[in-house]
């Protein structure tokens, strides 16, 4: 029978969360032995994980959104362990929860305890992981340039304001992706590579990603003269913008740019003028929904 144990590491934005104790303390009724972490500075999610794994945790849950699920998810990966993760997702975007059919309620959240793990893929950059996605161009420095105190107010509708409100500084940005039978070059409005579906607080931009094929996903927006207004569709979710995307899924791509690009990796910002992402096939265990859109043929770890 499997341990009933397991550990939340919460973002110290939430420790005062009513509702993230009660669910808590229904698991706890229920038969888990929950301990809860906070954090309060960077690199506090990858120590509290190492100390969670020297104290026989197998079960490891993300409280916060999509930068302290990455900041976690790398961290287990780096230490090769059998440990699995769950996703309470707490954020402003969760693009990764949704993208994932995590549910956003914290109590179905945290059931997925009791669901089995499976095995899925993270990408590599520079010496990074990432769960999600690392996006270019505009997108990326719209989220990057949204404001807690906006998306406190707004939520995820922070993103679309703050896009809409800095059409005067848009900007394409030139780049060369290269990869396996796969050559582009040429300006672009955003980029987006790896196995979630969405990011910058909705925007589809993998929308057939796959967390569980051993590839990422790259989907790019070449800039048409007509920028501006194509940007204004993307944010809008305008009907006719998915037609204008390059594809494709490879196990690794290489970005070059002369000028460098900014680069927005789970929320974590990156900038460079030669990238080389590569898909890391089953680097992590992950509680999701049995009928998650993002697992294709994973099989799962009892």
């Amino acid at each position: 029978m499997t341990e009933r144990r397991a550990v939340l590491i919460l973002h110290g934005k939430q420790a005062l969360n009513e509702d993230v104790r009660n669910a808590v303390q229904r698991k706890r009724n229920h038969g888990w032995e929950l301990d809860v972490r906070v954090t309060w500075e960077g690199g506090d999610a990858q120590r509290l994980v190492a100390d969670a794994l020297q104290a026989g945790h197998r079960r490891i849950i993300a409280g916060g959104g999509d930068g302290t699920l990455r900041e976690v998810a790398e961290a287990l990966a780096l230490a090769d362990t059998e440990a699995s993760l769950v996703i309470l997702p707490l954020g402003t975007a969760n693009d990764f929860a949704r993208s994932a059919g995590v549910p956003l309620d914290i109590e179905r959240a945290l059931d997925l305890l009791d669901v089995p793990a499976r095995a899925v893929d993270m990408g590599s950059v520079d010496g990074q992981l990432f769960l999600n996605m690392a996006t270019g161009g505009f997108g990326s420095q719209v989220t990057a340039s949204t404001s807690e105190d906006l998306k406190k107010v707004l939520g995820g509708a922070a993103y679309l304001f703050t896009g809409l409100s800095r059409f005067s500084e848009l900007k394409s940005a030139y780049g060369e992706l290269s990869g396996p039978d796969f050559h582009w070059r040429g300006d672009l409005l955003a980029l987006g590579i790896g196995n979630g579906r969405q990011a910058g607080g909705g925007h589809p931009l993998c929308p057939t990603a796959l967390a569980d094929d051993g590839l990422l996903d790259i989907s790019i927006l070449p800039a048409p003269q007509e920028v501006v207004g194509t940007l204004k569709s993307l944010l809008e979710g305008g009907l006719g913008i998915d037609n204008l995307f390059v594809r494709a899924r490879l196990p690794w791509v290489e970005l070059k740019s002369t000028r460098g690009l900014d680069i927005n990796l789970d929320g974590e910002p990156l900038r460079g003028e030669q990238l080389r992402f590569e898909a890391r096939p089953a680097a992590l265990r992950i509680h999701l929904p049995a009928h998650s859109p993002l697992l294709g043929g994973a099989r799962r770890i009892e």
